[in-house]
């Protein structure tokens, strides 16, 4: 199918554009003497323009003589001779972005999550058990905010393993984080003001903002957003990760959540969007409450994926809507459909209701804390010992490392990035202070570590 960058085409009209292309490529050889061009429809469809506007570019090809058209067949390409290639403006090339490095001696930026593991035996059985067991049923529409099954079962975790008191009409299944702020910005409204915290999670801010909503920052301290700031901020919505917060690994106390919790129910039109997105991995005492689960006047919109417990390329995220907003969400938004098919939806709804994803997360916690204490002591052992103090290594995928260092953060990141390491600093997400890296797990083959410690050692 011809496809075209159409937005490229400057001043000109549309079929005029499309004219040039196509002329160009038949120049060009890459459409060939007799070949049939697509339909009208099928190219507009594709391009997504109207018919007539493929009907007037394949007229006036035509009248110019590079295509001819045969009755109830279509259009072909005409043979043309002593053809002149094509000007270099005809259709403009796309300059695409460089890729990074596959393989680095030591990634403190990677994104946070591991498969190596995904229960892939477990999961294969699963599926063909639901391909026997639900057959046809996986081919039809779905609900509009996923299968009654994975809402139970995700309702049934969320009231054992984090206390909340949530029914399965109350969840909304969508493709993963970023699908999920979309629909919030949506169902709260673009007029509201959204605060977000800084430094902080930049994909949320980015959806908010695209969505035409405006963000304002919400500055953390060592207990994370205050409520003072939230009402000085002029915020109607707060964006939070109260059990452990990106990048600073702050996690908010009990106090500060209340005072929270009673800004938001102090004005209609409040809400927090309550972030939960690594609160799994607690490697000591149990898992912090949520806010929701102490949220006494429905202003709490909680999510999470299963991007880090599973696996990023399943995009199976939920929302918690408090019941409040359910009448609301389905008038604006029912009518989407689901973006996640059915047979995941099916088949993790039977990983979590027969304890598989419990088994599941009790082996990544056993393994996450031994990944994590081996590097720990990689760094005790290392020429870094006395150049850096780590911070947050008690919860969560990632954690903090200050360094001494004599150079600023960005010349510090370009140095290691020629010596095969890269960085992340806690400067790079919106604020916070200087030479502190962002540490993720899992950060790079386990035999580099000793090597590239003493390598980055000799950076500072």
């Amino acid at each position: 199918m011809l496809t075209y960058d159409l937005e490229a085409r400057g001043g000109l009209s549309l079929y005029d554009y499309l004219t040039r292309c196509i002329k160009g490529d038949i120049l060009a050889g890459t459409l060939r003497p007799g070949e049939k061009l697509p339909s009208k429809r099928a190219l507009a469809r594709h391009l997504e323009v109207s018919v007539s506007t493929v009907e007037t570019a394949y007229a006036q090809l035509e009248a110019e003589g590079y295509v001819y058209a045969q009755e109830k067949r279509g259009y072909f390409v005409t043979a043309l001779e002593g053809a002149e290639p094509p000007p270099p403006a005809a259709h403009p090339s796309i300059q695409l972005p460089q890729e990074e490095p596959e393989h680095w001696l030591l990634d403190f930026k990677g994104d946070g999550a591991g498969t190596e593991g995904f229960p892939f035996t477990v999961w294969a059985r699963l599926m063909r058990r639901v391909l026997s067991e639900e057959g046809e049923k996986l081919l039809r529409p779905l609900p509009h905010n996923g299968v009654r099954p994975l809402r139970e079962a995700i309702a049934g975790y969320l009231r054992q393993f984090r206390g909340m008191a949530v029914e399965g009409e109350q969840i909304v299944v969508g493709a993963g984080a970023e699908y999920l702020y979309n629909l919030i910005v949506q169902l709260l409204g673009r007029d509201c003001v959204y605060g977000v915290e800084t430094p902080g999670y930049p994909k949320s801010e980015r959806v908010y903002t695209l969505n035409g909503a405006r963000c304002v920052p919400l500055p953390l301290d060592r207990h994370g957003v205050s409520a003072e700031c939230a009402q000085a901020s002029g915020a109607q919505v707060l964006h939070l990760s109260p059990s452990h917060q990106f990048p600073s690994g702050v996690v908010t106390p009990i106090a500060r959540r209340q005072s929270l919790l009673r800004w938001a129910a102090a004005e209609p039109g409040r809400f927090i969007i309550e972030d939960d997105y690594d609160s799994e991995f607690r490697f000591r005492g149990r898992p912090i409450p949520t806010l929701q689960s102490i949220d006494r006047w429905d202003r709490v919109l909680y999510l999470n994926t299963f991007n880090r417990t599973l696996a990023p390329s399943l995009r199976i995220g939920y929302l918690v809507l408090p019941p409040a907003l359910l009448p609301r969400y389905r008038e604006k938004l029912g009518f989407y459909s689901c973006t996640v098919p059915a047979m995941e939806q099916y088949t993790l709804a039977r990983f979590l209701s027969e304890g598989g994803f419990e088994s599941h997360m009790n082996r990544m916690r056993v393994f996450y804390r031994a990944r994590r204490e081996r590097l720990l002591a990689a760094l005790d052992a290392s020429s870094l010992a006395g150049r850096c103090r780590v911070r947050g290594v008690d919860a969560g995928l990632h954690f903090l490392l200050e360094l001494d260092t004599q150079w600023d953060d960005e010349t510090l990141a370009a140095r290691a990035r020629e010596a095969g390491i890269r960085l992340s600093f806690l400067s790079e997400y919106g604020g916070g202070e200087a030479h502190c890296l962002v540490v993720r797990d899992p950060v790079g083959e386990l035999d580099h570590w000793a090597e590239a410690l003493e390598r980055l050692a000799g950076l500072l």
